[in-house]
């Protein structure tokens, strides 16, 4: 799904809040509750050590979905809280649609006191259509069928540190798919891919990590590298066994007290027989935005992106509005064997921000980014990488 054609209700503060003051009260009146919570969201009143808690309605519409309504949360905080401790956040999405599909998102990145210990994780429950256009680099722009099923999946990644910014653990990934339907969007029939009838697969493993960065959603400096291997067998309860290795580096660079320049390369690389929907899949909201997650899918991907940030723009009436720009290329493969330098698509664009929480530096993100199929829209809490 792209979650970035939902956010409605965050586009109202880019173009509502560029002034710091928003809910006008009579003198003596005591403010209500949506005033108060708008002027808590909008003028962040709250001290920097405290924690923080938004809510909000999300709108969307698709034709695979009809209407979706949601509810989107987000929670900020420092471990006890001190600022010297990396900022930990726990995000959440709900959402229903007219077509009775549904779904239950959480994601976090908690760090404890003096960030000895980092928890990276997620957890997915849905049943909601996914676009599959084949398998390899050269499957068709428009997509092969829709794919209605059901997903659960928990990753969770807990880690020591072993050496300052350096952390190391263990990993786990569950993910089961049932109730498969695939709904041919061709008169020609198709192969159907391995996990096409649903399967469940379980994957423990090791990860290494390096991380320096104080707050996860908006780095102005730091480095983020992350190296992990997950394996699947059939001997522990999977269905299908095979080896996922991902490869995840990220660096940041300020350029001046106001811009920063960031960059990343992802890999990820599958060994064995994994099912259609745990290939690598290139799209989404974070890397190569404008393309549909899994609009390209693999045993293998590779993908780079770099983006200049503007945090905030000089425009001298507010300090909260901001920009940025970004481009990348990636691609999947078979093996390296069949990888081909034209095989690599691109993918570019440009947004605006908005520093919704001054004291925490956070902002949330309006892209738009061009592929050679068209555009994609995101509209995000926190910074795509």
């Amino acid at each position: 799904m792209k979650k970035g054609k939902r956010c409605i209700f965050l586009l109202l503060v880019f173009l509502l809040s560029l002034g710091n003051k928003i809910a006008y009260t009579q003198p003596h009146q005591k403010p209500g509750f949506i005033s108060r919570y708008w002027n808590k969201l909008v003028n962040d009143t709250s001290a920097n050590a405290k924690s923080q808690f938004l809510v909000y309605p999300t709108l969307a519409y698709a034709p695979e979905t009809s209407w979706e309504f949601g509810l989107s949360s987000l929670y900020v905080f420092y471990a006890k809280g001190d600022t010297n401790n990396r900022l930990s956040e726990i995000n959440g999405f709900t959402f229903l649609t007219l077509k009775r599909q549904y779904g239950f998102w959480f994601d976090h990145a908690l760090y404890s006191h003096e960030n000895k210990w980092f928890s990276l994780g997620r957890l997915r429950l849905q049943s909601f259509p996914l676009l599959y256009h084949g398998i390899g680099p050269d499957s068709p722009e428009e997509h092969l069928a829709q794919v209605n099923a059901n997903l659960l999946q928990i990753r969770e990644r807990v880690l020591r540190k072993i050496y300052p910014s350096l952390y190391f653990g263990l990993e786990v990934d569950y993910q089961r798919l049932s109730s498969v339907e695939f709904e041919l969007n061709t008169d020609e029939p198709i192969d159907h891919p391995p996990g096409s009838t649903g399967s469940a697969n379980l994957g423990v493993g090791l990860g290494i990590l390096y991380d320096n960065r104080h707050n996860v959603l908006n780095v102005r400096k730091g480095f983020f590298s992350e190296l992990s291997l997950l394996n699947y067998d059939k001997n522990r309860g999977s269905d299908f066994s095979f080896t996922s290795v991902i490869s995840d580096t990220r660096i940041y660079r300020p350029i001046n007290k106001r811009d920063v320049l960031a960059a990343q390369v992802f890999g990820q690389f599958n060994f064995g027989n994994p099912p259609f929907n745990q290939l690598s899949l290139l799209g989404g909201e974070s890397i190569m935005r404008g393309y549909y997650l899994g609009r390209f899918r693999d045993n293998n991907q590779i993908a780079a992106q770099v983006e200049y940030r503007f945090l905030p723009l000089p425009l001298g009436f507010t300090k909260r509005v901001g920009a940025a720009v970004f481009a990348g290329s990636g691609t999947v493969f078979n093996s390296v064997r069949t990888l081909q330098f034209h095989d690599f698509v691109w993918s570019a664009g440009a947004g605006l921000r908005f520093l919704i929480f001054p004291k925490k530096d956070i902002f949330t993100r309006l892209d738009v980014a061009f592929t050679q199929e068209g555009p994609g829209f995101y509209i995000f809490i926190g910074e795509a990488f």
